[in-house]
C-alpha cells in the first residue's frame, strides 16, 4: 500500500453499518492535484462522481469544481476537519471516507484504513488516526 491508495468496502450502499465506507491516502495535501486521480478511480468503480466535500482550510489547493471524464464534479466545503471526505455519486449515495495524512507510515495508514473499512468499526475518523498513532501536521512532536 502506496499514498494515493483508495480503499472501500466491497458493498457500498445507501446503508451505512459503521461511521466510514472506506479510506484515502493522499500523496499530498494539494487538493487540486490529488483529487482527479481519486474521483477517476472512484467513478470506475461506482460510476459518475457528482460532489465531493471536504474542509477548505485543511487543503491547499482547493477548486471550485472539476471537469473529470467530460463531467463536472463539484467541489463543496464543510467544517469536517482534515480526516473526512464525503462523496456524492448521486442525490442519495453519500460516502464518507477516512483520509490518512500523508506524511503517515506505510503500517500506520494499513492499519487506519483496516479499521476504517471494518464493518464492526463505530470510531470517527479522528479516532482512527489517533488509535493508529498517526500525528496531526500541526502536532509539534511529529
Amino acid at each position: 500500500m502506496t499514498p494515493g491508495t483508495v480503499l472501500l468496502r466491497p458493498q457500498v450502499t445507501g446503508v451505512r453499518h459503521g461511521m466510514l465506507d472506506g479510506a484515502w491516502w493522499p500523496r499530498s495535501r494539494d487538493i487540486g492535484a490529488q483529487l482527479r486521480g481519486l474521483v477517476t478511480a472512484l467513478a470506475a468503480r461506482m460510476g459518475p462522481i457528482t460532489r465531493v466535500g471536504l474542509d477548505r482550510d485543511a487543503w491547499d489547493g482547493v477548486p471550485d469544481h472539476l471537469f473529470i471524464d467530460h463531467r463536472i464534479v463539484h467541489v463543496d466545503w464543510f467544517p469536517l476537519g482534515d480526516d473526512t471526505l464525503l462523496i456524492t455519486r448521486d442525490d442519495e449515495n453519500l460516502l464518507a471516507l477516512l483520509v490518512v495524512p500523508p506524511h503517515a507510515t506505510q503500517p500506520q495508514a494499513q492499519q487506519a484504513m483496516t479499521q476504517a473499512l471494518d464493518l464492526e468499526n463505530l470510531a470517527e475518523a479522528e479516532q482512527i488516526l489517533v488509535d493508529t498513532g498517526i500525528p496531526s501536521e500541526a502536532d509539534p512532536s511529529s
